[in-house]
């Protein structure tokens, strides 16, 4: 796996349970990122509770795995709030449960002022490119995700004080 000391880390808030990167929740994947000029990434392993058939991981989680690397890239990059419109995902090759992963997430186009396209890769301890997805998001202002209900108050503050978010 990659080293993170040339890496900037995104802080993460502990107020809330996201599957995917909450800290909190004992549950989820509690997955951490961290940024260099093109990519967001993130070393994860899937726990034993998430498997899907023997020591297969479930496809479902390798799904949010993919949506949750895309969805803080588009944070750090786009700086707006962001929210998945539809996503492709190509599973290549098993991903086991409790082996080392690094999902990486970037940009792949910005489409006018409320679109983005993004990609997300899943690789093995090897290397080795296991699932791969590209996702179209909607892009919001904190203004209208507040008003659609997407973002609260304490989180359009950590937002703006994290990504830069106004």
């Amino acid at each position: 796996m990659e080293p993170t000391k040339n890496y900037q880390h995104l802080p993460n808030s502990s107020d809330h349970y996201c599957f995917g990167c909450s800290p909190v929740n004992p549950s989820g994947l509690q997955m951490n990122f961290f940024a260099d000029r093109e990519t967001v990434f993130s070393n994860l392993t899937i726990p034993e509770h998430l498997c899907g058939w023997s020591n297969i991981a479930h496809g479902g989680v390798l799904t949010t795995i993919l949506d949750e690397i895309m969805s803080w890239a588009a944070l750090h990059f786009i700086k707006r709030i962001t929210m998945t419109k539809s996503m492709n995902i190509e599973f290549i090759k098993p991903v086991y449960i409790r082996n080392p992963l690094k999902a990486e997430g970037k940009v792949l186009e910005i489409s006018g002022k409320h679109d983005a396209v993004m990609e997300g890769i899943l690789y093995n301890d090897k290397g080795v490119a296991c699932a791969k997805s590209t996702a179209n998001f909607a892009t919001f202002s904190p203004k209208v995700a507040k008003r659609l209900g997407i973002a609260d108050d304490d989180s359009l503050k950590f937002f703006a004080n994290v990504f830069g978010i106004k």
